[in-house]
C-alpha cells in the first residue's frame, strides 16, 4: 500500500493490519469483562478470595498447557491456530450466561479456563508470527509499540465502559459483545495470508517431548532469555498479587464499580503514553537499562496507587504504572524475538508464559489471603519490594547486547 506520512511502519505490512485490527476488537471485548467478571463474582458470592479466584482460573491453563502450547505453536499453521482459538474462547465466554448464583459460580471459572486454553495456544503463535510477518528490524519494535498502543486504548474505554454498561444493561450484555468480539478476529486472521514456519511432520509424544527439550536448552544455552524468564517471572508475581486486588481496591476502597474501572482506564492511558516510547527507546537503550528503570518506576506507582485515599491520587499512579508496565512487557519481548531464531520462538514464548502464569497463579491467591489477614496496604508494601529487588536482577545479570539488530 501507499507510504502514508506518519503511519507506523509496521501497519504497511497487510497481514500485520489484519492482525493487529483482529486483536485490537477482541481485546476491547475482553476488557469490557475486566471489572464486569470480578464484580460480578464478589455481587454474587460477597466473597474476596472468591473474586481472586477468578484471575487464578484465568492462569491455570497456561501454567499446566504452556510449554505444550508452545511446542504445537511451533510445529502447526499458527494462522490456523490463531483462527481456531478464536471461535473457542467465543464459544467458552458464552457459558458464562449460566452463572447467577453463589452454587453456579465455578461456571465462571470453568469458562475462564476454557477460554485460557484458547488464549495459551493464540498468544505464542501470535508472538512468533509477529516476526514472521514485520522481520526482526525496526518494524518489529513498530510492532510492539502499536500493540501496546492497543492495550492502552482498550484499557482506557474497555474498563470503565464495561462498568458503564454492567449497571446499565446487566451482565449478559458484556458475554454477547465478548462472544461478537472474538469472531470478528477470527474473520480478521482468516483473511491473512499464510507464512512459512509450520512444519507437516506428524505430532507424536516423542516428538512433543523432544521439541520440549529443545525450547529448555535453547533458553538454559542462552544467557540473555535465561535471565529475562527469571526476572519476568518473579515480577510477574508481584504484579499478580496485586491485579487480583484491583478491583477490590476500587469498590471497597475508592466507591465502588465505576471508580474500579476508572483506576483500570488511568493504567490503560499509561500504556497509551508507554506506547511511543516503546519505539523510541526499545531500539535506543540496552534492554537491561530500560528494563531496570521501569521496574523501580513500577514499584513506586505500586506503593503509591494502595495507599491512596482517593481517585486523585490513585489515578496518576495508575497511569504511571501503566506507562513503565508498557516497557516491562516489550522490553523481554522485543529482546527474545531479535536474539532467537523465529523456529523456537513458540516455545519459548510458551515458557515465558507458563513461568508468569504459576507466578500469577500464585500472586492471585497469596495477595488476596494477605490483604484479607493484614490490609491492601501490606501486599502492596511487599510487592513494591519484590519489584525492586527485581530491578537490581535486571541491572546486574542481564548481558549487554552487542549492536541493536539493522532494520529488516
Amino acid at each position: 500500500m501507499p507510504k502514508l506520512p506518519g503511519m507506523p511502519e509496521a501497519l504497511r505490512v497487510r497481514d500485520f493490519r489484519l492482525l493487529w485490527t483482529g486483536r485490537f476488537v477482541s481485546l476491547l471485548g475482553s476488557w469490557l469483562l475486566t471489572v464486569a467478571v470480578p464484580a460480578h463474582v464478589l455481587q454474587i458470592t460477597g466473597s474476596l478470595m472468591a473474586t481472586g479466584l477468578t484471575l487464578a482460573a484465568e492462569y491455570l491453563p497456561v501454567l499446566l498447557l504452556g510449554p505444550l502450547a508452545g511446542v504445537l505453536s511451533d510445529r502447526w499453521d499458527r494462522r490456523r491456530v490463531m483462527l481456531t482459538t478464536d471461535v473457542v474462547r467465543a464459544a467458552a465466554v458464552a457459558t458464562m450466561l449460566l452463572a447467577d448464583s453463589p452454587g453456579t459460580v465455578w461456571i465462571v471459572y470453568a469458562a475462564l479456563a476454557a477460554e485460557s486454553t484458547g488464549s495459551v495456544l493464540f498468544r505464542p503463535a501470535a508472538q512468533a508470527y509477529t516476526p514472521a510477518v514485520v522481520g526482526t528490524g525496526t518494524r518489529l519494535s513498530s510492532a510492539n509499540a502499536l500493540t501496546a498502543g492497543t492495550d492502552g486504548v482498550v484499557r482506557l474505554v474497555g474498563a470503565p465502559l464495561g462498568a458503564v454498561l454492567l449497571l446499565a444493561y446487566g451482565f449478559p450484555v458484556l458475554i454477547w459483545a465478548d462472544v461478537a468480539t472474538y469472531l470478528c478476529s477470527a474473520v480478521a486472521i482468516f483473511l491473512t495470508t499464510r507464512h512459512p514456519g509450520a512444519r507437516a511432520s506428524r505430532t507424536t509424544v516423542a516428538a512433543i517431548r523432544e521439541e520440549l527439550r529443545h525450547g529448555l536448552r535453547t533458553i538454559r544455552g542462552d544467557r540473555m532469555t535465561r535471565w529475562l524468564l527469571v526476572v519476568s517471572t518473579l515480577f510477574t508475581l508481584a504484579n499478580g498479587s496485586l491485579s487480583a486486588l484491583l478491583v477490590p481496591l476500587g469498590v471497597t476502597e475508592l466507591g465502588g464499580p465505576r471508580q474500579a474501572g476508572l483506576v483500570v482506564s488511568a493504567l490503560g492511558a499509561g500504556f497509551l503514553l508507554g506506547a511511543p516510547l516503546i519505539r523510541l527507546l526499545v531500539d535506543r537503550v540496552q534492554p537491561r537499562h530500560l528494563y531496570a528503570l521501569s521496574l523501580l518506576c513500577t514499584a513506586a506507582g505500586f506503593l503509591a496507587l494502595f495507599t491512596a485515599d482517593g481517585l486523585p491520587v490513585a489515578l496518576p499512579a495508575a497511569v504511571g504504572i501503566g506507562v513503565s508496565g508498557s516497557m516491562t512487557w516489550a522490553v523481554p519481548q522485543t529482546t527474545v524475538q531479535r536474539t532467537l531464531p523465529n523456529a523456537v520462538l513458540g516455545r519459548v514464548s510458551a515458557v515465558f508464559l507458563s513461568g508468569e502464569a504459576l507466578a500469577t497463579l500464585i500472586g492471585a491467591v497469596a495477595g488476596p489471603a494477605l490483604a484479607q489477614a493484614a490490609g491492601l496496604t501490606t501486599p502492596a508494601v511487599l510487592a513494591s519490594t519484590v519489584t525492586v529487588a527485581t530491578a537490581a536482577l535486571a541491572l546486574l545479570l542481564l548481558p549487554r547486547l552487542p549492536a541493536l539488530m539493522p532494520a529488516s
